[in-house]
């Protein structure tokens, strides 16, 4: 694989890394060590376990090594953060800017500006990259029909939802589990877009080794969410069907990302041509042998 494409993941799971500790360990002190202030510890906890599990895509990737087992996480990267660059120029104006906030609280603010600014300029520079080296890959080796129907179900739930949070911000109230404000709906728009991308990804890619770094994230997305219904769950308040359908969508993810890293076969390697078999020591038949040998033997008792 590339190099500007394994060091750009690694730092990258780095930057999601440092992201989920301000929210997913400190959601009630977003004013002072997020870019924005997040009123809803719950609504801080999901996006902080959004950014912690997007480390296990990041990192898995940036360790593999060839392009087949890495590829299923730059179009979700490039994806996602040119969507939230876009919903913080939107939302400028409620972003720490402001020169009356403590300096650190303005340096967080502008870092993250940097961030999603950056990344997808550099994210396309890795790409070429990584297209000038080589981007062949093995043949897919199918999934099974359950397997591609629960991955259409995700792909339909995430990306629907998801751009409605982005374009209608406010409809969350009625259709998420728990209120949010309109740029913390578009926050979470942008991650459910984003998985949404990688669950697309990996219906076209049609091959399970290759999504082993989406199955890392799909499973530790799942638990750091079910940690954060048991945490701040009281803010969902009834039982209600948004509340259903956000606890069997992450059931379902997790179930199948589980499956995609149960042990299967090993894809093979694209650049390396299958090794023959070791010969063995056996006795030559008549065609392998010379003339010589095939007159001792017609004339041997």
């Amino acid at each position: 694989m590339a190099r500007p494409v394994r060091v750009l993941l690694l730092v990258a799971a780095v930057l999601v890394f440092l992201a989920g500790v301000q929210l997913f360990v400190f959601p009630s002190r977003t004013d002072e060590y997020f870019a924005w202030t997040i009123p809803s510890p719950m609504t801080a906890v999901f996006l902080g376990a959004s950014y912690w599990s997007a480390v296990a895509l990041e990192l898995s990737a940036a360790r593999a090594e060839r392009w087949a087992e890495a590829r299923i996480a730059v179009p979700a990267v490039f994806v996602f953060t040119v969507i939230t660059m876009v919903v913080t120029l939107v939302h400028l104006d409620v972003f720490h800017l402001d020169g009356d906030l403590p300096a650190p609280t303005r340096a967080v603010t502008w870092a993250w500006l940097g961030v999603y600014l950056v990344v997808p300029v550099l994210l396309v520079v890795a790409t070429v990259a990584q297209r000038r080296l080589s981007t062949e890959v093995p043949p897919p080796g199918g999934l099974p029909a359950p397997v591609r129907a629960t991955l259409v179900a995700l792909a339909v739930v995430l990306l629907g939802l998801g751009g409605a949070l982005l374009a209608v911000p406010g409809w969350a109230d009625a259709a998420w589990p728990w209120p949010v404000a309109p740029l913390a709906a578009r926050a979470i728009g942008a991650w459910l877009v984003g998985l949404g991308v990688a669950v697309v990804h990996a219906l076209l890619l049609d091959d399970r080794p290759s999504l082993r770094p989406l199955a890392r994230t799909g499973v530790l997305f799942g638990v750091l969410q079910a940690v954060a219904l048991v945490r701040h769950g009281d803010e969902l308040g009834s039982v209600d069907l948004p509340a259903v359908a956000y606890v069997t969508a992450l059931v379902a993810l997790t179930a199948v990302s589980a499956w995609a890293l149960w042990a299967g076969p090993r894809a093979p390697e694209p650049d390396e041509p299958d090794r023959p078999a070791e010969a063995t020591p056996a006795r030559l038949s008549g065609a392998t042998r010379g003339p010589r040998a095939r007159r001792r033997s017609a004339t041997a008792p």
